[in-house]
């Protein structure tokens, strides 16, 4: 797989990704949901930190992740350069790294410049180039709103630690950036065989 291919599909992502997010953004107020199917529902959160909303604390906790996230996408933009110009390498791998590239930088951009060109969602659509801007350069919120809650329901008490506890499979929210990355990791975990092969 070429270089150029490579970065086709980046840009590609990169706009679905941007497309949806900016689409939420100024269409949804924070929180609001809209059902689709009852298994599938589009809800729009914001989250400061990393997977699974993890954050690291301190005043200067999100400014060192969205640094860390650039340097990170840095060496995979390097390991993606390396591998096409290896020219044997994998058209798996290729595509495993392109998507994991566009998944990150996908999500550096709301943390790099959301906080700088939307104001606040709470209460309110927000607006796209707004003079009153809700945060600063690098301390922007990446912006999920996929969100599959498949089964909802109370546990049975018989199960232990979680017996008789409300319980919601699969209850985490992402955004295309998030399913480029999971879908590349994927490639490398599933055919790794392939991946790694040279052809």
């Amino acid at each position: 797989m070429s270089l150029r291919k490579a970065y086709l599909l980046i840009f590609i992502l990169l706009l679905v990704d941007q497309v949806s997010k900016i689409y939420i953004k100024t269409n949804f107020i924070l929180g609001e949901e809209v059902e689709v199917f009852r298994w599938f529902k589009i809800l729009f959160i914001e989250n400061e930190g990393m997977a699974w909303g993890t954050k690291i604390p301190g005043t200067y906790g999100k400014l060192f992740l969205t640094l860390f996230r650039l340097v990170a996408v840095g060496g995979i933009g390097y390991w993606l350069w390396d591998s096409v110009e290896k020219k044997h390498s994998s058209n798996y791998l290729i595509v495993a790294i392109s998507l994991i590239f566009a998944g990150a930088f996908g999500n550096i951009i709301d943390s790099v410049f959301y906080g700088v060109i939307f104001d606040d969602s709470q209460q309110q659509l927000a607006t796209l180039f707004s003079d009153q801007p809700y945060g600063t350069w690098f301390h922007g919120q990446v912006v999920d709103m996929f969100y599959f809650p498949f089964w909802h329901g109370t546990l049975p008490s018989w199960l232990p630690i979680w017996g008789g506890k409300e319980f919601t499979f699969f209850n985490a929210i992402f955004n295309i950036a998030d399913m480029a990355i999971s879908t590349g990791v994927g490639i490398l975990i599933f055919f790794n065989k392939k991946a790694f092969h040279h052809e």
